[in-house]
C-alpha cells in the first residue's frame, strides 16, 4: 500500500494536511465542493464516501479516482425538516453538476430514524454512521475565498489512512457492518483495506462474499 505519510508524521494535523491537498488536485471533487457551497446550507458537508474514497484511493496509489456512486450531502436546519426541502436542494445541486448523484439529509431529522436523541449538529449526527472511517465530512469553508476547507471527524481523520475499515463502537450493528462490507465490495475495490480481527472470520467466510 502507498503511503503519503511518515510514522513520524501521522499525526491529525498532518493527515489533514493531506487531504487538502488531495482534494485541491481532484477536479471533479472540487467541482462537487463547490457547488455546495454556493447553496449556503447551514453546517452543509459533502460526507462518507466522497472523502472515505478519495484517501482509499491515494493509499492505494490509484491513477484516477475510483467513480462514486452517490455524493451523500448532509446539513442541520432543525426548523425546516421537510424531505421536500432536501429534494429541492437535490435539484438545485444537480442543475450545477449533472453528472453526480446527489443525496442531500438534514441531519436535523435523522435521530427519529435511529431512536436517538436528537442530534446537536452534523458532527454527532454522523458520530454514529456504521464504519468509524466513514464518519468523515468535509466543505469549502464558508466565509473565505479560495480553497480552504473545513472537515468533520469524529474519531479522527488519521483512521483512514490507517487502510482499516472498523465497526463504530458508539453504535455497533454488526449485521449492517457485515452486509455493507458485502455489498458495497470495499475489500475488492481496494484491496489492502483490513477489517478488524474480531470481523475478520465472519466476513471472509461466507460463501457469497465475491471473490
Amino acid at each position: 500500500m502507498a503511503s503519503i505519510m511518515t510514522n513520524a508524521e501521522s499525526t491529525e494535523s498532518d493527515a489533514r494536511l493531506a487531504v487538502s491537498r488531495m482534494l485541491t488536485e481532484d477536479l471533479y471533487r472540487m467541482q462537487c465542493l463547490a457547488a455546495l457551497k454556493s447553496q449556503q446550507l447551514p453546517q452543509g458537508y459533502l460526507a462518507a464516501g466522497f472523502l472515505r474514497n478519495a484517501i482509499w484511493d491515494e493509499l492505494h496509489g490509484f491513477k484516477k479516482p475510483t467513480p462514486l456512486n452517490d455524493i451523500d450531502v448532509i446539513y442541520y436546519n432543525p426548523s425546516d425538516t421537510s424531505k421536500e426541502s432536501e429534494l429541492h436542494i437535490e435539484n438545485a445541486l444537480s442543475a450545477q453538476v449533472p453528472s453526480a448523484h446527489w443525496q442531500v439529509k438534514n441531519q436535523a431529522r435523522m435521530h427519529v430514524k435511529h431512536g436517538h436523541n436528537a442530534y446537536k449538529d452534523c458532527e454527532e449526527a454522523i458520530s454514529y454512521w456504521i464504519e468509524q472511517e466513514t464518519c468523515v465530512a468535509i466543505r469549502l469553508c464558508p466565509n473565505e475565498e479560495g480553497d480552504k476547507f473545513d472537515m468533520l471527524a469524529p474519531y479522527g481523520l488519521s483512521r483512514n489512512f490507517a487502510g482499516t475499515i472498523s465497526i463504530n463502537p458508539r453504535y455497533p450493528r454488526g449485521d449492517v457492518f457485515t452486509q455493507r462490507v458485502h455489498s458495497k465490495n470495499w475489500l475488492v475495490t481496494w484491496p489492502q483495506l483490513t477489517l478488524g480481527s474480531a470481523l475478520v472470520g465472519s466476513i471472509w467466510g461466507s460463501r457469497d462474499f465475491p471473490l
